[in-house]
């Protein structure tokens, strides 16, 4: 398996690569002149793809190769890489997160079985891509501050909604401690997202329909909903 570093030096040295578009000379085309949002936007795309195949610790060099454009014109979009990884957080992280799910997941109108299996299988296609896995992994181990900021700021109004959605079905009261009350709703929301980290990243080869396997964790989850909150709430000290 080549390092990182090869790969890197590999990706400027390829002709055919299509983050190097060169000319029958092997000279590097010009860049083409578009208006400064959609360069803007062209350089956040690029990137999102080359930080989830390579990690956050690529020089800007090598940066401004993957996305087409050299390292003046790329600081002219962004003044550093620190704003240019904020950009592909807010767009390509937390971006495609629909707050409509917060209101769908409250609706009792629909069986909490059905809810929660909706919102699962949408958040499974919708954000568990293996592009998003990759960078958020990647940021992780970078020890960047995008993966506590998503959990921040999203899963943990996630979990709280769906531990309150299956305390009340059960016809019970959620854990008032938040840290116990989001500890419940990790064993459903780590299930589905290690599921896309098997399926996307570990190449697991079943075959199993994703929608069967989301079904099975959600039932075994709100099976267990009585007896995890009565075991949380036993001693109330975190």
């Amino acid at each position: 398996m080549k390092a990182k570093s090869d790969l890197l030096t590999a990706r400027r040295q390829d002709p055919a690569s299509p983050q190097q578009p060169r000319t029958g000379t092997g000279q590097r085309r010009a860049t083409t002149r578009m208006p400064a949002h959609e360069r803007r936007a062209q350089i956040q795309a690029k990137a999102f793809e080359f930080f989830s195949e390579y990690g956050l610790t690529a020089q800007t060099r090598a940066l401004a190769d993957a996305c087409g454009v050299s390292q003046r014109l790329l600081y002219s979009a962004f003044p550093n890489k620190g704003a240019l990884i904020n950009a592909v957080y807010d767009a390509e992280i937390a971006g495609p997160f629909k707050a409509i799910w917060f209101v769908q997941l409250r609706d009792r109108k629909l069986p909490l079985t059905q809810r929660l299996q909706r919102f699962y299988a949408e958040y499974y296609d919708t954000i568990l891509t293996r592009r998003w896995l990759r960078l958020f992994l990647y940021a992780s181990l970078a020890e960047a501050e995008m993966a506590p900021t998503y959990i921040a700021d999203i899963i943990r109004n996630l979990l709280d909604v769906i531990v309150e959605e299956a305390a009340f079905d059960a016809g019970l009261s959620a854990p008032e401690h938040p840290e116990m009350r989001r500890e419940l709703g990790w064993v459903l929301h780590g299930n589905i997202s290690h599921l896309a980290i098997r399926r996307h990243i570990y190449r697991d080869g079943t075959t199993l329909a994703v929608e069967k396997v989301i079904a099975m964790h959600v039932t075994a989850f709100l099976a267990g909903i009585p007896g995890m909150i009565a075991t949380v709430t036993h001693d109330a000290t975190p």
